[in-house]
């Protein structure tokens, strides 16, 4: 049976929160104002602590993508990758990426973004696999503003990795996760090896307290 190896996004593969420089982007192209941009610092700030209404804010996020083109999108987090977040990426985490790539495991992205956000980092790193959040998208190739269920947070990102293993045949009690967020504590538990990559206050107590590996990226 394969081994997998699943990597988190934010503060993990890539050094910063990318909805916060995601609404720089849209800052930058005229579509957000700084009232955006200081909600999603709410936000994040929120989603640090763990207190965040998850699916209430990707509501109100998947709302404003209504009547959006799917492929439009994909080209702006194209863009987007390419000028605010790739200077960010962690060298670390590229070279960790390197290796079980080079050992011959399954390595995928399980991220809270959408698909949209992680696979310009995927391309990159070379990964072929996403485990993310997923917007509906209408017959037209346009999304509904409506998320598809599970959010990939919390138990929810459990059950879409449990969908990759068993879609590509490998057990998470054979895998590895590198997340940086408390939030991720049912994947942490749920996989055979736990890293934990520029823990948040409270994942890094636990993860003393639990003999977990810590890194910093």
């Amino acid at each position: 049976m394969p081994r997998a190896a699943l990597f988190d996004m934010d503060r993990t593969l890539v050094r910063r929160e990318t909805a916060s420089l995601y609404i720089r982007y849209q800052r930058t192209i005229g579509e957000a104002t700084w009232r955006d941009a200081a909600r999603v610092s709410y936000w994040v700030l929120l989603y640090t602590f763990g207190v965040i209404d998850a699916p209430g804010v990707a509501a109100k996020v998947m709302r404003g993508f209504a009547g959006m083109p799917e492929t439009v999108l994909a080209s702006r987090c194209d863009d987007w990758f390419r000028r605010y977040v790739e200077e960010h990426v962690a060298d670390r985490g590229r070279a960790a990426v390197a290796q079980h790539l080079a050992q011959g495991d399954i390595v995928a992205i399980a991220t809270g973004a959408s698909p949209y956000a992680a696979r310009p980092l995927a391309r990159r790193l070379g990964i072929q696999h996403i485990v993310s959040s997923e917007l509906e998208v209408g017959r037209d190739g346009r999304f509904t503003g409506r998320a598809l269920e599970p959010l990939a947070y919390g138990a929810g990102k459990v059950v879409r990795a449990a969908r990759l293993a068993e879609s590509l045949g490998f057990s998470l009690k054979d895998s590895v996760f590198y997340t940086d967020s408390f939030t991720d504590l049912p994947l942490l538990e749920a996989v055979g090896e736990q890293v934990v990559v520029n823990p948040d206050p409270r994942l890094l107590r636990l993860a003393r307290r639990r003999g977990w590996r810590i890194e910093a990226w």
